[in-house]
């Protein structure tokens, strides 16, 4: 991670030099590099470290909530549901000649999840197959996506026209009063999710044994989907949505580790979120530089045989 955190900061589409770097980190040297380095560089580095472990431990949240690792923020539609009240705030105030404040968005973003998660809750009382529920929570995030994509489309001021970038999923832009924000939230849940560590633990051995231990079973729950839904909200709103981060990270440190113990996995998943973020917005950025593309896009194509991988031992051991 500390290894990807500063390759990010050393590379980009204008060349500078590492020496440079180091004098413009302990404050000896000023000018362009240092605006870059410093305004640039260095909170983008930041918002993906932070926000890449907030969205693959919402989706460690979400699998255990539902008791199956092929669920995530993303795949759910939290993510999109976020994504389309967000964009709908924007254009609301950004018509009005206003800009929306931190608060508000995180706010709007963490309401438009909690709708998506109640309406896959209601539709996890109606079907008995998890296979079904998440394809219901595909079609729910098309539907939120697509709703956004003609609000942003047939938007007229050109200001909400560049909300484009953003529903797509990049991190640039984020700023050091965006970072103060989105850092004091997901740190709070981050210590409301270690908090819980032997609730889940036990609830993770089924519901009758949580129960027997003394687990307030319906606390735990409301507690992982509002903890969940506002780690992702966090990232949809500064990040819009980035894709398969909460879904495959889960489960490639239960591999890693050979284990699924909450008070291991739940600080090693938001580590292995911050470095496949880390690592997946320097491809962004760089390989195709100065062209940057959405890092949902390289998130999806490095993470998805990884879903897939997930899904057929899954037929494997039911079989």
């Amino acid at each position: 991670m500390a290894a990807l955190f500063w390759m990010n900061i050393v590379l980009g589409s204008t060349s500078i030099s590492v020496s440079e770097v180091l004098n413009i980190l302990a404050g000896k040297a000023e000018g362009t590099s240092a605006a870059i380095i410093l305004n640039i560089r260095l909170p983008r580095a930041v918002a993906a470290l932070v926000l890449g472990g907030a969205l693959a431990l919402s989706g460690y949240l979400l699998q255990t909530f539902f008791a199956n690792p092929i669920v995530g923020p993303y795949v759910l539609g939290v993510s999109s549901g976020a994504k389309l009240c967000v964009a709908l705030m924007m254009i609301f105030f950004l018509s009005r000649g206003r800009s929306i404040g931190l608060i508000a968005m995180v706010a709007s973003a963490f309401a438009g999840s909690l709708i998506v998660m109640a309406f896959v809750l209601a539709i996890s009382v109606k079907v008995k197959s998890m296979g079904i529920l998440v394809v219901c929570g595909i079609m729910i995030g098309y539907i939120c996506s697509a709703i956004t994509d003609f609000v942003v489309t047939f938007a007229d001021d050109s200001n909400i026209v560049n909300l484009h970038n953003w529903s797509m999923g990049s991190l640039s832009g984020i700023g050091w009063k965006e970072i103060r924000v989105f850092t004091i939230v997901i740190f709070l849940c981050l210590i409301v999710a270690l908090s819980i560590i032997k609730p889940m633990n036990a609830y993770r051995l089924g519901e009758n044994y949580a129960r027997n231990a003394g687990v307030n079973i319906r606390m735990l729950r409301v507690v992982l989907i509002l903890v969940s839904s506002l780690l992702a909200a966090c990232v949809t709103a500064f990040a819009g949505p980035i894709s398969f981060v909460g879904i495959a990270v889960p489960h490639l440190v239960r591999s890693l580790l050979k284990t699924d113990r909450s008070n291991i996995v739940i600080p090693a998943s938001f580590i292995g979120g911050a470095i496949v973020t880390l690592l997946c917005d320097a491809i962004a950025r760089t390989v195709f530089a100065p062209t940057e593309v959405s890092i949902s896009s390289v998130t999806a194509l490095l993470l998805v045989p990884v879903v897939i991988y997930v899904m057929m031992n899954r037929k494997k051991e039911r079989l």
